[in-house]
């Protein structure tokens, strides 16, 4: 079954040798990058273009075209490739649309050798942009995998290059288009019409000018639809040589690619969940799984030791987030197979079992006490295999956990962890924040750090509502209420604490005053630089200045005059916190709540929520796209997150301090001290 991917979702490639087909509905320059470990290319030799459409396991089309059919061996790869970049780009001149924004979505296929669609992707939400990084092939602990990327760049191929760490990017990027240029001149006079696509593996694509040779015997045709050259067909026109540049015979595609000595190679994660490499166990859903080594033997689990920051990435920070997002998406798969297997086994018995017992005669005597007895003895058979299989990538993960963890910065770590006693607020605001940790019930004692992108996209949601089930069943309505409130004080410090001490402003609305021993680290410290907004008129009044200011910055960035900003207007990120919502809150109050929860985060204005959903159930509907729009997180652990990969309810533990721990308030003291010091 094809997998439908949508924007920073990734899955496993069960071969090596794939084709990657196009379908951009005018004519688009198709290309590939080579990246390294640290997601940057070494020179120009690692970009495959019309001007130059051939590497090692790469080969692309000579012209731009409405339709792209790309080939790539990842065994034939430079051995320091570790992800592939699929880019799409439109060609320069007054011939071509600017931008995306007049043509429809890109829609990119990813194909086995026999033709089978893997993954597919619509790279949908394109505008300004003339470049976009659609797809990457990438590497992880040896195995291959797509990821939907759709990052555009408005400025162009020399932008997407030099993003890349490419120094001659801007003469790459004329070099490429004085190719498609000159190709447009030999080929056609006018933009061909592309196909219209279709949702499923069979799609219309318009005839190729000239097919390409055929393939030398034994060897697979992958090689881009192109006019060939002359008889033989010997330019980028043919099929790839699938040699590795340092092995002297064709690689296999049963073999696996190889990985550096003693440790595999890794990847990159997406930031979003974003946001999550195919388990252990290799089953898919809904078969049972195969036999795998086990540790301690030969050919068993990875022998090499775990090491904290062992992902791609261009800062340890990176590194670190990315591998975290990498165990997150190994337990995900891991657990899924094992639940599958599990499945698998029970139906195969009751399947043999009904076809035995179908016969009323053999329901009785020793021939039903055998069957039942064979079918049972097979079923735990198959669960013990997967169980097997399981407590192998476990293990590793919780190896793994154990060297990450002590590793993380501020930022991602938890409140227990040492790196908050020499803490110092941050230079420069980190890539994302933990929020939580989560944990699964085959392996409750494995919590994975819940962390999500700065600057938040979407505001948070503490739900102080009624116990409903599970843990918070056993919790008061009034504990629940605290708990919940002394969350959102410990998830503000955290964000507080990894911005630069002078870059994020705090405001607080506490109508009643009910939080207010929650609020106390915040208070005492000096963090909160106004006391709570307090009273219907403390609401309207914060409301109405944190929406003004968010008009102004707006209008200002709309149309380019950031410079005539008023020069009192609070340039610094700005952190709301409401409790009580929706007590001392009129109709207006609720409209401004709203628009600051939906277009607040574009211009650094995040929301931190505390409510009850049911208290607010006179407004009905009107508030329904307010409560969509955040991220909802519980006071006590509960079962309500679903990962994006498989969608397993995955627990969530908020990110309190251990009790009587001081970290918080000496956390929250030296962001103060900072201020002073820099005159803020």
């Amino acid at each position: 079954m094809t997998a439908e991917l949508v924007r920073g979702q990734n899955h496993p490639l069960p071969g090596t040798r794939v084709e990657i087909r196009v379908s951009a509905g005018a004519p688009v320059i198709a290309g590939v990058t080579l990246n390294d470990q640290r997601g940057r290319m070494r020179d120009a030799g690692w970009t495959a273009h019309p001007a130059a459409p051939q590497l090692p396991g790469v080969e692309v089309s000579r012209q731009a075209a409405a339709v792209h059919h790309l080939a790539v061996d990842l065994d034939a790869l430079p051995q320091d490739v570790h992800r592939v970049n699929i880019l799409l780009a439109l060609p320069s001149g007054p011939d071509f649309p600017p931008d995306f924004s007049a043509l429809a979505a890109p829609f990119l296929a990813v194909t086995g050798l026999d033709g089978e669609e893997i993954a597919s992707y619509t790279a949908t939400g394109l505008s300004a942009e003339s470049a976009v990084v659609a797809l990457e092939l990438y590497l992880r602990q040896g195995g291959w995998k797509v990821r939907a990327v759709g990052q555009g760049y408005a400025g162009g191929l020399a932008a997407m290059l030099a993003d890349q760490g490419l120094a001659e990017a801007g003469a790459l990027a004329d070099t490429i288009n004085e190719a498609v240029a000159a190709g447009m001149a030999r080929s056609f006079g006018h933009a061909p019409q592309g196909p219209t696509r279709h949702t499923t593996a069979a799609r219309t694509e318009p005839a190729q000018p000239t097919s390409p040779p055929p393939p030398p015997e034994g060897r697979p045709a992958l090689g881009a639809q192109q006019p060939a050259d002359g008889p033989g067909g010997t330019h980028g026109g043919g099929p790839i040589d699938y040699r590795h540049p340092r092995r002297a015979t064709p690689a296999s595609p049963s073999t696996p690619p190889p990985a550096p000595a003693g440790q595999p190679r890794p990847d990159t994660v997406p930031s979003q969940a974003g946001p999550p490499a195919q388990s252990g166990t290799g089953a898919q859903p809904g078969t049972a799984p195969q036999p795998g080594p086990v540790p301690g033997q030969p050919g068993g689990a990875d022998s090499s030791q775990p090491v904290a920051g062992d992902a791609p990435g261009w800062s340890m920070e990176e590194r670190l987030y990315n591998q975290v997002w990498g165990m997150f998406e190994d337990l995900a798969r891991s657990v899924a197979a094992y639940r599958s297997a599990v499945d698998f086994a029970d139906s195969r018995m009751d399947r043999e079992l009904d076809s035995v017992l179908d016969d009323p005669r053999a329901r009785v005597g020793p021939a039903a006490e055998a069957a039942r007895a064979q079918a049972q003895a097979k079923r735990d058979a198959l669960i013990e295999q997967a169980q097997a299989a399981l407590e192998r990538d476990t293990g590793r993960l919780e190896a793994e956990s154990e060297v990450v963890e002590p590793a993380l910065p501020p930022a991602l770590a938890r409140w227990d962890n040492p790196v908050w006693q020499a803490y110092e607020p941050p230079a420069e605001p980190p890539m994302a924040l933990r929020v939580g940790d989560l944990s699964i019930p085959e392996r409750a004692g494995l919590r994975i750090p819940m962390l999500v992108r700065l600057p938040l996209e979407r505001g948070l949601w503490i739900d102080s509502g009624r116990p409903r089930g599970g843990e918070s069943a056993l919790v008061d309505a009034d504990e629940l209420r605290r708990l919940a409130q002394a969350t959102a004080t410990a998830l503000a410090a955290r964000i507080v604490a990894v911005h630069p001490a002078d870059e994020l402003t705090l405001h607080v609305i506490d109508p009643a005053g009910s939080a207010a021993t929650a609020l106390l680290p915040l208070v005492e410290s000096g963090v909160l630089r106004e006391p709570p907004a307090a009273g219907a008129s403390g609401v309207a009044r914060t409301l109405e200045r944190l929406t003004q200011r968010v008009d102004l910055v707006q209008m200002a960035v709309r149309s380019r005059a950031t410079d005539a900003l008023p020069p009192d207007l609070d340039l610094a990120d700005q952190l709301l916190i409401v409790h009580d919502f929706p007590h001392g809150f009129d109709d207006r109050a609720v409209n401004q709540l709203r628009y600051l929860a939906d277009e607040g985060p574009s211009v650094g204005v995040s929301l931190l929520m505390v409510a009850d959903r049911e208290e607010a159930r006179a407004y009905g509907p009107v508030l329904d796209p307010l409560w969509r729009s955040l991220l909802r997180l519980t006071p006590v652990p509960d079962d309500h997150l679903a990962d994006p990969w498989v969608g397993h309810a995955w627990t969530y533990e908020p990110p309190l301090a251990p009790s009587g721990s001081q970290v918080v308030p000496q956390v929250l003291r030296r962001v103060v001290a900072a201020r002073h010091s820099s005159g803020s």
